[in-house]
């Protein structure tokens, strides 16, 4: 063959090699094209997923709060409303301090439903606190007298035990703590026998520790059946207010227990890590 035609094929190889490289060149970027697409979907289907996961959690946190505070609340009313009817015409200055009683916890409803409405829904002003109101401090163990004192005042005594060393909690899970407490108080004085409910908070070196025990029927009654868990609704104690408490401990990785007691009555633990000291 002569040089020319070498040249000639030369040429032509080249000029197909070209050609593929632009045909792959063309699909590689079709391909790049088609990931790109895939992947922004992907990334805006786990956007839509986290969205809707944030607005569960947040759902079902609200459910928590408005049950913690309006059970509790309204409970204690309807113990003061009861006892004040009874005595209203014989007693009449007991039936006004039970009237007072009920008062004051309606206000405390409402102080805490005006912080949590004014969290969820800012004033038209653009500010943070509703306007013309107080709010109250968030839960804490801090604050557990005066939940104490209102519960005995409602007709249960409690005896309250505190040991190892108290010490500043983080925020959410000193107010879980409290909740706890009051959840437990509020079962107790709707569901028990009113005779004694005991509370126990041991501060350990990895740990929180919060038991609430109360005195009530025996695991068996009368008739040979076991009695309604207080407040579950069930005999597996798994109410609304006991599975918001549950969730609530979860999220810090505690554990929660709630079950009837042998000799009678309810008792719920709750273990809460804690950071070492």
């Amino acid at each position: 063959m002569s040089r020319l035609g070498w040249l000639i094929a030369a040429l032509v190889v080249a000029c197909a090699a070209a050609g593929w490289l632009g045909l792959a060149l063309v699909r590689t970027r079709r391909l790049h094209r088609s990931a790109l697409d895939e992947r922004g979907w992907l990334l805006e289907r786990e956007r839509e997923s986290a969205a809707r996961s944030a607005v569960e959690a947040e759902r079902a946190r609200i459910a928590r709060e408005l049950h913690d505070i309006v059970s509790h609340n309204v409970s204690l009313m309807v113990v003061q409303a009861t006892a004040a009817r009874e005595v209203l015409t014989t007693m009449p200055g007991e039936a006004s301090t039970a009237l007072l009683a009920v008062e004051s916890a309606g206000r405390d409803a409402m102080t805490e439903l005006r912080l949590l409405l004014g969290l969820l829904a800012p004033s038209q002003t653009g500010d943070d606190e509703p306007e013309g109101s107080d709010l109250a401090p968030q839960p804490s163990l801090r604050r557990l007298s005066p939940l104490i004192d209102r519960i005995s005042f409602a007709g249960l005594p409690v005896d309250v035990r505190i040991s190892g060393e108290p010490r500043p909690l983080p925020a959410g899970i000193d107010a879980t703590a409290y909740r706890i407490v009051q959840e437990a108080l509020t079962n107790a004085l709707k569901h028990g026998d009113r005779s004694k409910a005991e509370v126990t908070i041991r501060y350990a070196d990895h740990a929180l520790r919060v038991e609430v025990l109360n005195s009530g029927p025996s695991v068996l009654s009368g008739d040979g059946r076991p009695p309604a868990a207080p407040g579950a609704g069930d005999p597996d104690g798994t109410g609304r207010g006991l599975l918001g408490l549950r969730e609530r401990v979860a999220v810090y990785g505690g554990e929660l227990d709630a079950r009837r007691r042998l000799g009678g009555g309810y008792r719920l633990r709750a273990r809460i890590p804690l950071e070492s000291p």
